[in-house]
């Protein structure tokens, strides 16, 4: 039987349980994952299983990293994702959030662009920290991607996008994610990408105030494109943007896009 074990390949015969591997090669780990779930009980394992040993409170090797951290994924998901690109259009307070959850998540290359920069009041949703207020919204989330995942590509691009630009932008992607504020700007990216290529592209429409968590879903609106939010709420007087619907809406899309990455396309 073929079986992984912290990333590594090993030949076993049947009968062999995981107390009897954790013995021989990590007997001083204090947490064990099969196949993404962590588990206390001996078992037999299976061809194909996938084990990680970790211990906790000590920084592992750099190549045994990146097993480490996509232990928890479902089995068979880090594989694709790996091999997967994904553009973002806009780095504020959905296109942050989207850019880390996607990086934690192990997808291989993200192309993010933007042109701003950090400022105060981005603070209140958006994943910068006070460090980075006057630094471009690329740099600082390369950044902060970096010590998070450092086995991905991120691409970053300053520049403002638009009709003209956003193909050749996003020519290497698989799915692109509109983040950006304005309608127009919106409008445009979405337009273009569904006109001019055969990409999958994930928006986002309705995600201000404190209203209800369960208004926030994700819609198909056909068989290349997608909108996450309440489709109501945008930001206006008296209803302003903050972190928890936001993120909400972020987890939505970024969710969409490992979907779409993993191929299922519905919803």
């Amino acid at each position: 039987m073929l079986i992984k074990v912290n990333g590594r390949s090993f030949e076993i015969s049947e009968n062999v349980s995981i107390n009897n591997i954790k013995e021989k090669m990590y007997s001083n780990s204090d947490m064990v994952i099969i196949n993404g779930l962590p588990i206390k009980e001996d078992k037999i394992l299976k061809d194909k299983d996938e084990l990680t040993f970790i211990k906790k409170g000590e920084k592992p090797k750099k190549e045994e990293l990146e097993t480490l951290m996509v232990s928890r994924h479902t089995k068979g998901v880090f594989e694709k994702l790996k091999k997967s690109v994904v553009g973002v259009a806009g780095l504020g307070g959905l296109g942050s959030n989207i850019a880390i959850f996607l990086a934690r998540i192990g997808v291989g290359k993200l192309v993010l662009v933007d042109f701003d920069v950090v400022e105060p009041s981005n603070l209140n949703r958006q994943q910068y920290y006070i460090r980075h207020i006057g630094m471009k919204k690329t740099d600082a989330i390369k950044e902060i991607i970096k010590e998070i995942n450092p086995y991905i590509l991120v691409e970053v691009v300053d520049r403002y996008l638009d009709k003209d630009n956003a193909i050749y932008t996003f020519k290497e992607c698989d799915v692109v994610i509109e983040a950006f504020d304005n309608a127009k700007c919106k409008a445009e990216l979405v337009n273009a990408i569904l006109l001019d290529t055969n990409k999958y592209i994930i928006s986002g429409n309705g995600m201000a105030g404190s209203f209800s968590s369960n208004s926030i879903i994700t819609k198909k609106i056909n068989s290349r494109f997608y909108v996450c939010g309440d489709g109501e709420n945008e930001a206006k007087e008296g209803s302003g943007l903050m972190a928890p619907r936001v993120s909400i809406a972020a987890g939505h899309m970024a969710n969409m896009a490992v979907r779409i990455l993993l191929g299922d396309s519905e919803v």
